[in-house]
């Protein structure tokens, strides 16, 4: 069972690197990484183009410009599936995804079509500042109770996907980018009645670079929630 694990980059030098290290150490077996870059200026695409002769399970798809990330999801999963990838990823690179949680969520993936790194259930916990946990909180609750969505952290990039999720939903359908891809996203997989589990996870802030989202991003996402709720068949 061939597992793809997709990671959308933009100036991720500093940690680009250490993090394929630290997955391919896992030891997955049939595992392969995609780093879509979008046309980093630091260099980051040239770290991971020097990688691929020591890892051969290693891609790179270089985008020409800031594409956005839901943009970056969509032609990854297009990339694993035409790989015949069985299993999905979606992590960020600055390390706040850990990378020690992918064989639990994979585990997970044997019995569920959706699996979620979660901060917002028992045992998950973001370490950030307190208003980025609140406003966190806040949008989940938000999409929650707007979406009557039983996902506790409906805007998490932690995730792992069967591919049968993909046979069903159309990704090109998707509206959304920037971090409201996956708002859109999981209401989806929820919505086709596909089985979804999220498991605890600590989510520390990024060590090295600096945060790609931004407070617009956010307003984009609470507007998603509205199309979602009220044009419930623009999909």
């Amino acid at each position: 069972m061939k597992t793809f694990i997709i990671i959308p980059t933009y100036n991720e030098k500093e940690n680009i690197e250490n993090l394929i290290r630290k997955i391919f150490s896992l030891k997955i077996f049939d595992l392969d990484i995609l780093i879509v870059d979008d046309n980093s200026p630091d260099g980051t695409a040239m770290v991971v183009e020097n990688l691929k002769a020591e890892f051969p399970s290693l891609h790179l798809i270089k985008r020409a410009g800031k594409l956005g990330l839901g943009s970056a999801y969509k032609t990854g999963f297009n990339y694993a599936l035409s790989h015949e990838a069985d299993y999905l990823f979606e992590m960020d690179a600055d390390f706040s995804h850990q990378p020690k949680y992918l064989p639990t969520i994979l585990a997970e993936l044997k019995n569920n079509d959706l699996v979620i790194g979660s901060r917002y259930v028992v045992g998950g916990e973001m370490i950030s500042p307190w208003w980025r946990k609140f406003l966190s909180r806040l949008a989940n609750f938000y999409i929650q109770l707007v979406l009557n969505l039983s996902v506790r952290d409906a805007t998490a990039g932690f995730r792992g996907y069967r591919a049968e999720v993909f046979q069903k939903i159309n990704i090109r359908q998707i509206m959304s980018e920037g971090y409201s891809f996956q708002v859109e996203l999981v209401y989806l997989v929820k919505k086709a009645g596909f089985k979804i589990k999220e498991i605890p996870i600590i989510f520390p802030d990024r060590k090295y670079g600096i945060s790609k989202i931004a407070f617009w991003e956010i307003f984009k996402a609470l507007t998603t929630v509205l199309r979602l709720r009220f044009n419930p068949h623009a999909n």
